[in-house]
């Protein structure tokens, strides 16, 4: 078994050389990786255990929904505001340090003092943390061009799979080691790590500007075609949130898994997501037209959910958790990518905020309305349910993505994301 995880970091490590060598990342970029990848490892590397320990700790299906789903409500009520006070103040890297300190901190209260509340708060103070994502998203592409958005996208995404990848790995061998406490420990002291490396993150100083009035949030959420795509972003995140990060581990656990192996049951529904998330920053994708791989996407990740309750052993969930992180992972970094692809280098912050505040409501509501449904109907019926909202979102983005501009080669949007000049 540890060879095994040794093996995997290697390979991770090997991956990132490669790309530094053929992919053109300097070494300001590369530092920005190890920070992204750093703070989705803080935030993270006790996920594999959180639904599991929250029922240890007495909490019932639709607690444990609230306790994963908090950490979506709170992204959804700050990251508007954030993205706000980001571009008014021209600043990116002060919210970056705060980020960090917030994971610090959420890991400490859940790994010290361990209580169905405690989940909840700390759980909560993570989703302030992961809200200043916002701005580690716009200062990472404000490198790139904005052409290049969808490419920086699918290398930030990336970067935080990979700290997700090696987080989920390693968490549920750390609790099975050390106990339950471990891995919240473990998340704290990466947070400390990750707050002293973003200090040395180089961002060009933007002036300060007019603060954004309300009339102009307004303008930028009444964009239909970022709409659009923030409306897919969120029954992505819903699927996300109700099956790996929701409800997947309880139902492992129930056909045998322990903790190292739901390690390996969030490994594998995480690492495809990566590879096509970097797969979408290399421009892969785009040869295939995104808007037929965002339906494909919704989907795969559709039927992996749905059967989950008629698979009876571990290697099977972890066939068709794969096939849904991929799935996922054809969807986000395009949608992602798309919201902010002709925003004006002013105005990003905000526009990303908008999308990733609006994307939070998945991530709230998928855990919450999936654990009611186990409550009233069992696994099966939340698991199904799941499938549902994943064939709606392939609907919808057959319905309303627009085919300009979705082709490989087409020139950028001067206005939106879809298409409207």
């Amino acid at each position: 078994m540890i060879k095994s995880y040794i093996g995997q970091v290697k390979a991770f490590g090997q991956l990132i050389f490669y790309m530094r060598q053929e992919g053109g990342i300097d070494e300001s970029m590369a530092l920005f990786g190890i920070v992204i990848t750093i703070f989705w490892f803080a935030l993270y590397v006790y996920v594999p255990i959180l639904p599991s320990y929250v029922t240890h700790l007495g909490g019932s299906l639709g607690v444990v929904g609230l306790v994963v789903g908090s950490y979506g409500l709170v992204q959804m009520l700050l990251r508007i505001p954030l993205g706000l006070w980001s571009d008014g103040i021209g600043r990116r890297k002060g919210f970056i340090v705060l980020g960090m300190f917030l994971a610090l901190v959420s890991g400490l209260l859940m790994g010290l003092r361990p209580s169905v509340g405690t989940m909840l708060v700390g759980r909560a103070l993570s989703g302030a943390a992961a809200a200043t994502w916002v701005t580690f998203t716009v200062l990472f592409s404000s490198h790139f061009s904005s052409e290049d958005a969808p490419k920086a996208m699918g290398l930030a995404t990336f970067y935080s799979n990979l700290g997700q990848i090696l987080a989920t790995f390693i968490g549920g061998y750390i609790a099975e080691l050390y106990g339950w406490q471990a891995p919240f420990v473990l998340g704290a002291l990466c947070g400390l790590a990750g707050m002293l490396l973003s200090l040395r993150i180089r961002e060009t100083r933007q002036p300060k500007r007019e603060r954004v009035r309300l009339s102009q949030l307004l303008v930028i959420g009444r964009e239909k075609d970022l709409l659009i795509v923030s409306g897919l972003a969120v029954l992505v995140q819903y699927m996300t949130f109700a099956t790996m990060y929701g409800f997947t581990p309880i139902y492992a656990e129930e056909i045998g898994a322990a903790a190292a192996e739901l390690s390996l049951l969030t490994f594998w529904s995480t690492l495809p997501m990566a590879a096509a998330a970097l797969a979408t920053s290399w421009g892969v994708m785009s040869k295939f037209g995104r808007k037929r791989m965002v339906v494909i996407g919704f989907i795969l990740g559709a039927l992996a959910a749905a059967v989950v309750p008629f698979v009876k052993t571990l290697p099977q969930l972890y066939i068709t958790q794969a096939i849904g992180s991929l799935g996922r992972g054809f969807v986000f970094p395009v949608v992602m990518g798309m919201s902010i692809q002709a925003v004006s280098e002013e105005r990003r912050a905000t526009a990303m905020g908008f999308f990733q505040a609006i994307y939070s409501l998945g991530m709230f509501g998928g855990p919450i309305i999936t654990g009611i449904i186990g409550d009233i109907s069992g696994l099966t019926g939340g698991f199904v349910s799941t499938g549902a909202v994943g064939l709606l979102g392939g609907w919808l983005a057959l319905k309303l993505l627009p085919e300009e501009g979705i082709q490989s080669g087409q020139a950028p949007h001067q206005v939106g994301v879809g298409g409207k000049q």
